[in-house]
């Protein structure tokens, strides 16, 4: 799940008020057969793998409808449907586009705004693999701040239910939050193994290498319970994830005095430590009405240096500091707190003004939705023993979400933390549930 791109969540958004497109289609009907129409670049393999009617047995709406989620979670289609004659049961598929070739951006709360471009191909071989390279740079300030990155993923592996995501992202950045130039190189291969339904186990390999620090492995486990009617706009279920990783090599690296490229090291040193994360949300809706409360926490025992402290501030962690006040004057790094753990509380009310509607424009396929938000924001940071009130901030925020493709949403949002007395401005793409987990990368 973490550190997503610009195309990676591209789609598949779940739309609760049109699951009913079934045509003909009598409740208990025996399938005789199934068919599919309108896969041009997918393997009927990749659809068959997700469906619950079976030939043989009666037709059913509400298994259509659970079907319906898992094909969208693809992120493959912008529309779905099924009709029948008789017990012949015919999937009808409206593809998304497939190569995109693109401006990219992303959203931090370090950099803000990056935009750059991009060429990604959603569906590689047929087999719902995802292959994307970006380049992205700064817009304040212009090109100073630069990423290189390439991107793979897929739900399966040779047939597996074994997810995996694979990344590659090259940083020359000014990090005006910790005060370093992050001039680093970043490989990493997340696997996600459904074991049993709803449970799966999580694995996380990665190194990062940090010029004028450290060599810096990483390696993690955990599991997670899905019982979430959709992985994308999430209306109902809960989401429960374990994580342990360490990070660093041990004391040898503590000094920092490895050489880079005839340079030496200016003290920046290594790390060693472990990291808890306990990852919950839960979703409840009612008509059009979508309640969510989500709890972020990450504790980290060990020497963790200061280029890798958390920071709180802006639309991926807190919005209450950060951001820009609504007469423009910028607001980011001043602002951001700086700890060794955290923990991001949310609550949000989501209202679905217009549901997602599918479209297409000179053959290019895609949907749009509109959803107004507001919530509650808490932020708890800290750096050793236990939190108390005073590592404590609490903020309102509303806002406009638009929900697309290639970006998942965009997210147009005010917050107010009362004790500031003043409203400020955010843009975040991504659902903040996404983006709170890579921002650090």
């Amino acid at each position: 799940m973490k550190r997503c791109l610009f195309t990676c969540a591209v789609t598949a958004l779940f739309s609760g008020a049109a699951f009913a497109d079934v045509a003909g289609c009598p409740e208990g009907t025996v399938i005789s057969s199934i068919q599919f129409e309108g896969l041009e670049h997918t393997k009927p393999r990749v659809v068959e793998r997700e469906l619950l009617n079976k030939v043989g047995v009666p037709f059913s709406v509400e298994k259509f409808e659970a079907e319906k989620r898992r094909l969208q979670d693809l992120d493959l289609f912008t529309e779905i449907s099924v009709g029948c004659e008789g017990g012949n049961l015919t999937y009808h598929f409206k593809e998304i586009f497939r190569w995109i070739p693109s401006p990219a951006g992303k959203e931090t709360d370090r950099d803000g705004l990056m935009i750059g471009l991009a060429l990604a191909n959603l569906n590689v071989f047929g087999e719902d693999i995802r292959a994307e390279v970006q380049y992205r740079t700064s817009t304040d300030p212009f090109l100073e701040n630069n990423e290189y990155a390439f991107y793979a993923s897929s739900p399966y592996l040779f047939g597996l239910p074994l997810g995996w995501n694979f990344e590659f992202l090259r940083t020359d950045s000014y990090d005006d939050i910790h005060g370093y130039q992050d001039d680093s190189w970043l490989v990493d291969l997340d696997v996600d193994y459904e074991m049993l339904p709803h449970l799966s186990l999580l694995g996380t390999v990665a190194g990062r290498e940090l010029k004028k620090a450290a060599f810096l492995p990483e390696f993690g486990f955990g599991f997670a319970f899905d019982f979430r009617d959709s992985k994308l706009d999430t209306r109902r279920g809960v989401y429960y994830e374990y994580m342990l990783t360490h990070v660093g090599a041990g004391d040898n690296q503590d000094s920092g005095c490895d050489v880079f490229d005839g340079e030496s090291c200016e003290g920046m040193g290594g790390e060693n430590y472990w990291e808890l994360l306990t990852d919950a949300r839960a979703y409840w809706s009612l008509n059009r009405f979508v309640t969510g409360a989500t709890v972020l926490a990450r504790y980290r025992p060990g020497d963790v240096k200061f280029y890798d402290y958390y920071y709180h501030g802006g639309p991926n962690t807190f919005r209450g500091r950060g951001g820009s006040a609504l007469g423009g004057k910028e607001d980011k790094a001043d602002s951001v707190r700086l700890g060794v753990h955290e923990v991001l509380l949310t609550l949000e009310e989501r209202f679905v003004l217009m549901e997602r509607h599918a479209a297409s424009v000179m053959g290019v396929n895609f949907f749009y939705g509109v959803q107004l938000v507001a919530g509650l924001d808490g932020s708890l940071l800290w750096d050793s023993g236990r939190p108390g009130w005073d590592d404590y901030e609490g903020a309102v925020y509303g806002g406009l979400h638009l929900v697309i493709p290639a970006l998942d949403r965009i997210r147009f949002e005010v917050g107010y933390r009362p004790d500031r007395g003043e409203p400020a401005f955010y843009f975040g793409l991504f659902d903040k549930v996404t983006s709170s987990r890579w921002r650090s990368r």
